[in-house]
Formats: structure tokens, C-alpha cells, sequence
């Protein structure tokens, strides 16, 4: 049976982070209490949350499903949890599962919030399927076909992601591009042709810009081809971001288009839903490859100076992830 209190991490201030006790209730009719194995940092969001920079016309949109508390704090926020069902629900006791769920350590949740783990993937790699979302996404609004030139510009994991995907499309020639000489190697795990900035093929088909950095997008402009179109996959919270669209932005006649997880393509509206692409997430994170972009681990009680570390650059770390073994 679960614990009668549970212990989430919260965000109590911009750049003040802490875990704290709360009480946990007992599971009702429909819902299932899950003991926390793994949960997942999702960087770029989580690091302008932390720091208290998201801007208050996005503090709806922002909300994540089982947030708790305002923008910008005390919050508790976040969307990459793992876990195993310990009561509740008779046909998932037992069952892994992945939730949308902030870092906590037990929670009780509706049944159909969580989604089991299909076999052969485990709970620690689970950890990006977010990411993967993200991913599945991006690809669905860059729309790239068979034989396309594709780069995208940004090693993070979405960025890493994202080209795992295009290179499986027959005949793509896919180039993923970062200014950390050291992501070759992330690359090569992943089976994807690599590049430094300077290096980076032109008159592309298509370019997916992942980097969080402005340069970054402005670069991304230049790799298009006549036509081609760029999907900005980044979110720069209340940074400023400046283009050259004064160039050849117009003469190229390039379309620069966001896309962003909240919301399916229109495309795909209509036959799908986000438990359905959650699904197809999970089951394509059973490729033991992707363990490549899990390059950190710690300890849940760490997690106020983890998301500090990380808040301020992290060095080279792409997925996060929080263990709680300590408190099961």
C-alpha cells in the first residue's frame, strides 16, 4: 500500500529549489498510486521555469497536467515520471508505467493518466518519452520525404531525436550539426552523419532548428534552400530572438514554421490523440541506442542543486535523470 506522505521537489522562488513533504491520499475508484522509479529533467523548459523565466502571457499555456501552483512559484512542475502501480487499478497493479507527472517521489493519479511501458523497454530509458513526443511531433510538421536533405541544427536530445527519425526515412541524407565537437560521438550511436557549424551542408530541403540558441536559428536560415522550409523546434522563453530577414529570407522565398507539443497537427488532429502518440513514443524508445542520450543520473534529495547546475549551463549533459531507488 502507498505511503501516507509523499515528497515532491518544488520550485519555491526563481533559481530556489527544494524538496519538500506532502500528504498523499489513498488511491479512489478509477485512479492508481505509483511509487516513482526514474523521472526525467526536461532542460530547456524546466531551466527557464526554474529560473523564473517564463513569460506571464504563457503561464496557462505553460501548465503541465499535474502542476501545482503558479508561475513563477512556488510551483511544481514537471512532465517525466516512471514508475510501478502499487494499488488502485486491479489490471495495472504491478505494471511500469510512464506519467506526465512533476518529480515525486508516490503520487496518486487517474488510471488513464498513465501509460504501461510496452515490453522491452525499461523504466530508466523511459525517461524520453517526452522527448520523444516532442520528436514525433516535429517530424509530423516538417513533413520530410523520401530522398530529402535534412539538417537539423542542435545535438540536444529533441534536436538527436529528431534526426534518429529522418535518417530512417529510405534515401534521406541527414545531418545533424552542434558546436560541441564532442556530440560526433552521440551521433555515431546513434547511426547519424555529424558536422560542426562551419562544416554544415548548404541547400538543404529541409532544416529543423533544436539548438536553444538564437545563432543557432540564424544559421539554420542559411542552410535552407530555394523553397525549403526551417521548423523551429526551440522555445526562448522571453529572450528576444533577432533574424536576418532582410537577406535573401525573401528571394530564397523560405518558410520559417514553430512547431510545438501542445498541440497535434492539424494534419493529425482528426485520427489522433496525445495517449495514442504517448504510445507510439514508448514504443520507439525500445532501441537501446537511445540510452546514448542519457548522459546524467542522480539522486532525487539532489534535485535542488541538480536543477541549479543545470539552470546555469550543466556543462555537456543531455537527458537528466533522477533516480529514486533511496526512496522506495
Amino acid at each position: 500500500m502507498p505511503h501516507a506522505n509523499a515528497t515532491a521537489f518544488w520550485v519555491l522562488a526563481p533559481g530556489q529549489g527544494a524538496v519538500c513533504e506532502e500528504a498523499l491520499a489513498m488511491p479512489g475508484a478509477g485512479e492508481v498510486a505509483v511509487r516513482t522509479l526514474y523521472s526525467g529533467v526536461s532542460r530547456g523548459t524546466e531551466s527557464l521555469v526554474f529560473g523564473g523565466l517564463v513569460p506571464e502571457s504563457e503561464w496557462q499555456r505553460m501548465r503541465a497536467p499535474f502542476q501545482e501552483g503558479d508561475f513563477p512559484g512556488p510551483v511544481k512542475y514537471g512532465y517525466i515520471s516512471t514508475g510501478v502501480v502499487e494499488a488502485g487499478e486491479p489490471s495495472l497493479m504491478g505494471r511500469e508505467v510512464f506519467c506526465l507527472y512533476p518529480h515525486q517521489d508516490r503520487y496518486v493519479v487517474p488510471a488513464d493518466a498513465v501509460v504501461p511501458l510496452p515490453e522491452g523497454l525499461p523504466a530508466s530509458r523511459a525517461v524520453l518519452a517526452a522527448n520523444m513526443e516532442t520528436a514525433i511531433n516535429g517530424v509530423w510538421d516538417a513533413a520530410p520525404g523520401v530522398g530529402d536533405r535534412i539538417t537539423v541544427v542542435g545535438a540536444g536530445v529533441t534536436g538527436s531525436l529528431i534526426a534518429w527519425l529522418c535518417a530512417a526515412i529510405p534515401g534521406t541524407r541527414t545531418c545533424l550539426v552542434d558546436v560541441s565537437p564532442g556530440r560526433a560521438e552521440l551521433a555515431g550511436a546513434l547511426g547519424i552523419d555529424f558536422c560542426l557549424p562551419d562544416q554544415a551542408p548548404a541547400d538543404n530541403d529541409l532544416v529543423v532548428h533544436a539548438s536553444g540558441n538564437p545563432a543557432g536559428l540564424r544559421q539554420a536560415l542559411t542552410l535552407a534552400g530555394n523553397e525549403a522550409r526551417v521548423v523551429e523546434m526551440s522555445w526562448f522563453g522571453s529572450q528576444a530572438v533577432t533574424l536576418p530577414l532582410g537577406e535573401a529570407f525573401h528571394s530564397r522565398r523560405l518558410t520559417l514554421q514553430a512547431s510545438q507539443v501542445g498541440h497535434m497537427p492539424a494534419d493529425h488532429a482528426t485520427r489522433w490523440d496525445s495517449r495514442r502518440r504517448l504510445a507510439l513514443a514508448l514504443d520507439l524508445l525500445r532501441d537501446p541506442c537511445l540510452d546514448a542520450l542519457i548522459t546524467g543520473e542522480s539522486a532525487f534529495h539532489e534535485l535542488p542543486a541538480v536543477m541549479s547546475r543545470l539552470a546555469e549551463g550543466g556543462g555537456d549533459v543531455l537527458c537528466h535523470r533522477i533516480r529514486y531507488s533511496s526512496f522506495s
